[in-house]
């Protein structure tokens, strides 16, 4: 995966806004980011962790309506026309043959749930759905110039959009996914096929409830389709309803893969391979619903994707 459009992590398209302030303390380095919006100020803290994979958001930038309020009253976001795409031209190269580099995007969703804490989202979204529209578009505006950019600059790739699951049950009702993804994510996904590039829906969680929603935007595949437990999906039943639209990738799930024990998750493996490959379809690609959050991977959980590599080799055999 490789990012051009924004950082992966929120709330970097609020950067130009604000005032960046960073500093250590012991095992952690902090990020505090202010920005003066009308007679507020609005401000958000990160986290990063010596030896953990992410960052944490330890106060979020918007913390009542009003915040909301002041934050939608500032100057739109600059359209910046300078990309660089020299991460995946060089990525590509390094791979030659033996792999596929993937461009990596949020949608106006995951940056503006991102912007409160999840409590506060729902009630927001839910309660007030001209404002968080105009959030939205607020957003938009500059992903789809971003996106029309590197798809031209970038044809006939494979994208992953991240951000849809904010919207999915039971965060929010499957009639809000079509208004907060639907309505901004379809014209993501035009833009991609326009220069012939794939798009790949992301969303963790429940997913029986707004796949319709997903094939409606004309997405080309969709991960990680997390089985019952953290998520609703039988891989085989989404195989024979959707796999002549969507590419699937999954079924694997990144806690299993640390914490069972190697015998039971050979037949997890074995079991997403026969559902993934039911019946006709247009693909599937076996793949872990995230990975490891520790920058030190324990000896099982490194016994278990080994166990992947085995069972995938020894399948159809």
């Amino acid at each position: 995966m490789r990012s051009l459009a924004f950082n992966q992590y929120i709330p970097d398209p609020v950067d130009e806004y604000a005032t960046i302030e960073r500093y250590e303390d012991k095992n952690s380095r902090y990020t505090i980011r202010r920005i003066k919006a009308g007679k507020r100020i609005l401000t958000s803290r990160t986290r990063i962790d010596k030896d953990v994979n992410t960052i944490w958001t330890i106060e979020h930038l918007i913390k009542d309506i009003d915040d909301l309020k002041a934050f939608l009253d500032l100057p739109p976001l600059k359209l910046d026309s300078s990309i660089d795409i020299s991460p995946v031209i060089e990525a590509e190269e390094a791979l030659g043959d033996s792999g596929i580099v993937m461009i990596d995007t949020p949608d106006p969703l995951c940056l503006a749930a991102g912007l409160f804490d999840m409590s506060l989202y729902t009630v927001i979204a839910m309660t007030e759905p001209y404002l968080f529209h105009r959030l939205l578009e607020k957003f938009a505006v500059v992903l789809y110039h971003k996106t029309k950019l590197i798809s031209e600059a970038l044809p006939g790739r494979l994208w992953r959009i991240y951000g849809p699951e904010y919207a999915a049950p039971p965060y929010l009702p499957p009639d809000l996914f079509y208004e907060y993804v639907n309505r901004y994510d379809a014209e993501m996904i035009r833009m991609i096929h326009k220069n012939n590039g794939y798009a790949r829906i992301h969303s963790h969680g429940r997913l029986m409830d707004i796949i319709d929603y997903i094939a409606a935007m004309e997405a080309d595949a969709i991960d990680p389709i997390e089985p019952p437990g953290q998520g609703d999906a039988i891989l085989k039943e989404v195989r024979q309803k959707y796999g002549k639209q969507f590419v699937l990738f999954g079924n694997l799930e990144i806690a299993d893969i640390e914490n069972m024990p190697t015998s039971l998750f050979r037949e997890k493996v074995r079991n997403a391979l026969r559902e993934g490959t039911y019946g006709e379809g247009r693909g599937f690609v076996l793949m872990p619903s995230a990975c490891p959050y520790g920058r030190k991977l324990p000896a099982l959980t490194l016994k278990n994707y080994e166990a992947i590599i085995e069972e995938l080799h020894q399948f159809g055999k």
